[in-house]
């Protein structure tokens, strides 16, 4: 996809701080150290617009981005790490579940899992509040570098067999080698109904 311009808007935690809402938007989110950061920056082609740490549990915000002046990403807090307080992970849900079931311009959910681990019961319940909301879903399994490419397929089945999904509704990606962008780019733009990103010049910047 061509990417001209991302920037960082703003960060929030309640709906009087989001930004306005004039574009369509597609939230992310994930078990923290899933490789949440990496996917996003990505798909932008930009190495630190979102931060990334080998610390679980660096966002703590709803982290909102604009891209190509046609679109915004919402960076999630993670879910799962278990070092965070147990009042501050209801804090976190309560932000998070406030958001994507108010916010009349978010299209979808990026939801990303780590091929390397083969989904349990959190992320069955989170699909089923996904669809028990009519919140569409699209599934990334980062890190397939990891894998050969037999091996990915083998886990993806694995994976697609454990959340009770065809297979076809996982894709297979990797920050590192770029494998799986254009795929992920087509799903967000169609639940978007974008169809203007793939002329031009990427900026580089």
């Amino acid at each position: 996809m061509i990417i001209k311009s991302a920037k960082f808007i703003s960060s929030a935690t309640k709906p009087g701080n989001y930004p306005p809402p004039e574009l369509p938007e597609i939230a992310f989110a994930g078990r923290s150290n899933v490789g949440k950061s990496s996917l996003i920056n990505s798909l932008l082609k930009r190495k630190k617009l979102v931060k990334t740490s080998s610390t679980p549990g660096r966002t703590q915000l709803l982290n909102f981005f604009e891209v190509n002046e046609s679109l915004v990403f919402v960076d999630l807090p993670g879910y799962g790490y278990a070092k965070v307080s147990k009042e501050m992970r209801k804090k976190w849900g309560q932000m998070i579940e406030t958001f994507i079931t108010t916010r009349k311009t978010l299209h979808g959910v990026v939801l990303i899992l780590d091929l390397r681990r083969i989904p349990g019961g959190q992320e069955r319940e989170n699909l089923a509040w996904f669809d028990m909301n009519n919140i569409p879903v699209i599934l990334a399994a980062t890190k397939a570098d990891k894998f050969s490419r037999q091996r990915q397929l083998v886990q993806q089945k694995e994976m697609a067999k454990a959340l009770g999904i065809p297979l076809d509704l996982i894709h297979v990606f990797s920050a590192k080698t770029g494998q799986g962008r254009d795929e992920l780019w087509e799903s967000i733009l169609d639940l978007c109904e974008i169809d203007d990103f793939k002329q031009g010049d990427d900026d580089n910047v």
